[in-house]
């Protein structure tokens, strides 16, 4: 890299100057970047120069801006059909979050520190998992423009939000006596569909997405077994699970299989042949299932209220106290991975491991001397 002063009179008549280096890009084209200091100048030649030889260099001139990169990536996200509310999160991750930091930035200037100053400022003023999802839409928009050749690395890659320490108490599940009052409230109400989705929410684990989406042929009453295959997102469209782990098949005990049986009596019948569809055939709203079929039976069991996901975690926390081990609890929860159940149950799981060994070595003392 050559490094030259560059001397000229502006319209205005006076005298200018700035120090200019050249050089080739890795493809061997000519480039040219301008600088006021001669010590700015050799700073960023001596970094250009090492960014050439890896091929990680990108020419000003070619960048584009962070704002335009982010629209490129929302676009091929639109392209690859991925759910409205999906879409929407990422947008506003753009709006609100990225492009107000980095938007008029061009790609060609972003260094790992920048990245993780704006970083550390979303883990200050934001909810710890918000900015885990922003980053990780900037990190994906990143990796969209490397591969459309409009910076050749993503530094974000460098970048790492410390893992936060488990807490213990994380995905308390209902007391066993809060369930048993539910499930009796249950059994006592009219409302025979407002207790089949409580009794297959308590014993399936299924999410509410899925409670929604289930139709009468993905259940194998004689054999106890529901088949999760699909789900209704927020605006009531069936589709597929979010995730591949999410095709699951889960067992059904017996009262479960009974509510079951009499629910599809007395189920109309309707074109998606839902196991729990709205008065029109279609899927119930989140909203809808918790206020009018969910929130009645909490009230007569006098237990307070419970969100659909706290029968998520009651159906994982009365599996884990049976023993069941974790790689089962993943699959039957449809975790896509063995770390989130632990970083979800893993206080459950150490509290099972614990209470066996506190029971060990209750019957060890009382035996040891008896040899």
């Amino acid at each position: 890299m050559a490094i030259r002063k560059r001397n000229w009179i502006a319209p205005d008549g006076t005298a200018k100057s700035a120090w200019v280096v050249d050089y080739r890009d890795a493809a061997g084209k000519r480039r040219s970047k301008q600088f006021r200091l001669r010590k700015e100048a050799d700073a960023w030649s001596v970094n250009a120069a090492a960014e050439v030889q890896k091929g990680t260099h990108t020419p000003d001139s070619v960048s584009i801006t962070v704002e335009r990169a982010a629209e490129l990536w929302l676009d091929s996200v639109r392209a690859a059909d991925r759910e409205p509310t999906t879409i929407a999160a990422y947008d506003q991750h753009v709006r609100l979050h990225i492009s107000p930091k980095l938007g008029s930035r061009k790609l060609s200037h972003l260094t790992a520190p920048g990245v993780k100053a704006v970083v550390d400022d979303w883990l200050l003023h934001l909810s710890r998992p918000m900015a885990v999802r922003v980053f990780r839409s900037l990190k994906a928009i990143l990796t969209e423009a490397q591969a459309s050749g409009h910076v050749a690395q993503n530094v974000a890659l460098a970048v790492k939000i410390p893992k936060q320490k488990r807490q213990k108490g994380k995905a308390q599940p209902p007391s066993k006596k809060d369930l048993r009052a539910i499930l009796k409230a249950a059994e006592a109400s009219s409302d025979h569909m407002g207790r089949t989705i409580l009794e297959l929410a308590i014993f399936s684990g299924m999410r509410a997405s899925e409670l929604r989406g289930l139709a009468w042929s993905g259940l194998d009453l004689k054999r106890g077994r529901v088949t999760v295959c699909q789900r209704a997102d927020a605006k009531g469209i069936i589709g597929e699970p979010k995730t591949e782990a999410g095709h699951r098949v889960i067992a059904l005990p017996k009262r479960t299989v009974q509510a079951l049986k009499e629910w599809k009596l007395a189920c109309p019948a309707h074109p998606l042949g839902l196991v729990f569809p709205s008065p029109k055939g279609k899927p119930l709203s989140h909203r809808v299932m918790t206020l009018n079929y969910v929130a009645p039976i909490l009230e007569a069991a006098e237990v307070g209220h419970y969100g659909m996901h706290a029968f998520r975690h009651a159906a994982a926390s009365l599996w884990i106290e049976q023993g069941v081990n974790a790689k089962r609890i993943q699959k039957l929860m449809g975790h896509s991975s063995i770390t989130v159940t632990y970083d979800v149950y893993g206080h459950l799981f150490e509290q099972a491991n614990q209470d066996e060994q506190d029971a060990n070595a209750i019957e060890a003392a009382l035996f040891k001397d008896a040899t």
